[in-house]
């Protein structure tokens, strides 16, 4: 019986790749759930496609325009926040894909732990803000999150078969973006443009300016830090350009485990969806004879300061992440609209962080409320409010 597959967030570049390996294995998967935030073409069209039991447009203005172009298909139209976190407990679903980007993948992972669905896990903001209530309704519900990003699939598959060897520590591997190598006066005048331009992988504007900050490899330490049960020392970042090794594990014998591969994001999306199961695919095959040189360097945080208030946040723990996440969802945004400075963003976020009030154990509600502060208070240091000049 073919498995189904619920993608929230279908339109983002995950969502898309997802979509790629699930039709090469149309035998053993459908899609039964496509969700998107407001491209509506691009959803109708991949329903159109994969005509799947249930679609959600998230913004609910959009929802009649595509109610109407799905009319007359076995096709369930829903719209709004709500009806994500419903559609992923929904019974028809064997698997839950997570591919939204940022705080708007929360609740609706909750609901999917809540009903016992497997996991595969590409949010990575989630654990980020929720980690330590995750991980427990995971373990209450005995669900296992099995990560998309290729660094945490790297970990995860190093660390199958080793149940009886904790890890020692992990490297986590970073690309560099594409400022590696530069100095603060070179940056002093990036464009979006030419921090949308990475050097290795194809991902969402997002997450590829996060990586240009390499705000996104502190989000995968702290991702990391829930995901395996590490301490922030266990957890090493190392710049390796070439985005071959996608991280290592090392135990206690000194021995190291490494997974490599072609930055290709179908393969931990593929072995994602099929875990324990390796299913063969038809992607590029790596070849050393390409890459005769693998090269690694410390990252700079002297520059590149979001890394380090990344694991400044996860020391402090409680809502700190929560309100990390938060600001640099709103600059980075800020960013893309050509309204602050690229190296604005390290600076508003560390303002946010020092102005907020830390919570230790904060309940869900509290997340909420923190995510709602820190946005507002962003909002109002990006009118140039609160003495921040920008």
């Amino acid at each position: 019986m073919r498995k189904r597959v619920a993608v929230l967030g279908s339109t983002g570049s995950i969502g898309c790749q997802a979509l790629e390996v699930i039709q090469c294995h149309s035998a053993d998967y459908k899609v039964e759930v496509l969700t998107a935030r407001k491209n509506k073409d691009l959803l109708i069209k991949q329903a159109l496609q994969f005509v799947p039991g249930h679609v959600v447009i998230s913004e609910e203005s959009l929802y009649t325009e595509v109610r109407d172009a799905l009319a007359g298909f076995p096709i369930s139209v829903h719209a709004g926040n709500q009806a994500l976190e419903e559609i992923a407990t929904l019974e028809s679903v064997n698997i839950v894909l997570v591919a939204m980007v940022g705080f708007a993948g929360l609740l609706p992972t909750i609901s999917a732990i809540k009903s016992e669905k497997a996991l595969a896990l590409a949010n990575k903001e989630t654990l980020v803000v929720a980690g330590e209530l995750i991980t427990k309704y995971a373990q209450q519900h005995g669900v296992t999150i099995v990560p998309v990003d290729s660094e945490h699939s790297a970990i995860f598959q190093c660390l199958t078969g080793e149940q009886q060897n904790l890890p020692e520590k992990i490297f986590l591997t970073a690309s560099g973006g594409p400022f590696r190598g530069k100095k603060r006066h070179e940056l002093e005048s990036v464009t979006r443009k030419e921090a949308l331009k990475h050097p290795n992988w194809s991902m969402g504007e997002k997450i590829t300016i996060d990586s240009a900050t390499l705000m996104n490899k502190g989000l995968e330490v702290i991702e990391a830090h829930w995901l395996f049960n590490l301490l922030p020392q266990q957890i090493e970042v190392i710049v390796h350009p070439q985005s071959v090794i996608h991280s290592m594990v090392q135990f206690k014998d000194g021995s190291i485990k490494a997974q490599m591969g072609l930055p290709d994001m179908r393969l931990p999306i593929q072995y994602a969806l099929t875990y324990p199961l390796r299913l063969e695919s038809s992607f590029p095959r790596f070849s050393f004879m390409d890459f005769p040189k693998l090269t690694f360097e410390k990252p700079d945080l002297s520059l590149f300061r979001n890394l380090e208030l990344a694991y400044n946040a996860l020391e402090k723990g409680g809502n700190m992440p929560c309100i990390m996440n938060a600001a640099n969802e709103m600059v980075v945004d800020a960013f893309l609209n050509d309204r602050v400075r690229f190296l604005d963003i390290p600076e508003i976020i560390e303002r946010v962080m020092e102005s907020l009030p830390l919570m230790k154990k904060p309940s869900l509600e509290d997340l909420l409320q923190s995510d709602s502060e820190a946005r507002a208070f962003t909002q109002r240091l990006l009118r140039g409010g609160d003495g921040l000049k920008i």
